[in-house]
């Protein structure tokens, strides 16, 4: 494929632009609240409209670039497959249970927020994650596939289970969360199954109607920019929806951000050594392990809002996740390119 210029200019200084995206977020936020408040207003329901816009165009190229014939015979992978799924599925949201009790006991609305977050995989930015770090899109596709399914049927009862059942085990008082199957399916169909549609109909329309010579060298470079700039739009409607109460709460936010780096750093680190040690490729490796290390903010701060309210501390600690998300799995990402050359080459 031929060099972006505008790609690797984008990419090369990425780390600068998502930190100036941060730091403008939360300047809008906190000197011109109005603009947070106009931001939040473009909202139906529990879903920003800006925001998930800025997500899907985000999903919407590497989704593109996939080549989706290839997804079924990553199964083939068992092995990987079902250990990836045990450390998502069992492994994460107990250590987050376990994170949010050692550090948030004192805060139950804080703590109820962070287990939340910790119920769900990421079925969105870990696309983009794994793009930077040049890990196996098909592999990404398809376990993200699985963890939407997932999500759909078994969130409720995860969230009984963890938030009725082991909190009282532990001293803490329950809280019952009642969503419904529906506003789980939604959730997903919008952050997930549009970008995957368009992609899929892009991928076999275009080609079909242009053909590959034009789709692989015109096409997907065109829009291959898109993933940045999307990316970097994200970051500054999440951190203007909040900057007023990062500023004011520091405190709080640190306090939020400790147990999720954490998560993070250890899910992580536990997915890519146990997956190098199975035999699996650096691409394979680090696919799994930015699927097994990030969270469904999505998802969860949809959840909380509906359930506890905006202004809830569970709205407040489900906005932190992806906040501490993005600077978090960056720097993943740099550690993924280092270890690939010292593991893998």
């Amino acid at each position: 494929m031929p060099a972006n210029k505008r790609l690797s200019f984008l990419d090369r200084y990425l780390t600068l632009w998502i930190f100036l995206a941060m730091l403008l977020g939360v300047g809008l936020g906190y000197f011109i609240p109005d603009s947070s408040a106009w931001i939040d207003s473009l909202s139906s329901g529990s879903t920003n409209i800006p925001l998930a816009i800025g997500l899907i165009i985000m999903m919407y190229p590497p989704l593109t670039k996939v080549d989706f014939k290839l997804v079924p015979a990553l199964f083939k992978q068992g092995k990987l497959l079902w250990t990836s799924l045990f450390i998502t599925w069992i492994i994460g949201p107990l250590l987050m249970f376990v994170l949010a009790i050692t550090f948030l006991s004192d805060k139950p609305d804080y703590l109820t927020g962070l287990l939340i977050i910790g119920l769900a995989p990421c079925i969105a930015m870990v696309i983009v994650w794994n793009e930077l770090a040049q890990g196996n899109r098909e592999l990404t596709a398809g376990l993200v596939g699985i963890n939407s399914v997932l999500q759909v049927f078994f969130f409720s009862a995860y969230a009984y289970f963890y938030l009725e059942i082991m909190l009282p085990l532990v001293g803490l008082q329950g809280v019952h969360v009642d969503i419904s199957f529906v506003s789980i399916a939604q959730t997903v169909g919008i952050y997930l199954g549009i970008p995957f549609v368009a992609a899929m109909l892009s991928r076999w329309g275009l080609r079909k109607i242009k053909g590959d010579q034009w789709f692989f060298y015109r096409f997907l470079p065109f829009i291959s920019p898109f993933t940045l700039v999307a990316l970097l739009f994200t970051i500054v409607v999440m951190f203007s929806l909040k900057g007023q109460m990062i500023v004011a709460i520091p405190v709080d936010v640190l306090r939020i951000a400790l147990p999720l780096v954490l998560f993070f750093g250890i899910m992580f680190m536990l997915m890519f050594f146990t997956a190098k040690k199975l035999g699996a490729s650096y691409a394979d490796t680090a696919a799994v392990s930015f699927t097994a290390s990030g969270n469904n903010f999505e998802l969860a701060i949809a959840v909380s809002i509906g359930v506890f309210g905006l202004n809830s501390g569970q709205a407040f600690a489900g906005v932190i996740g992806p906040l501490v998300e993005v600077p978090a799995l960056l720097l993943l990402v740099k550690f993924a390119a280092w270890a690939k050359k010292k593991y893998f080459i």
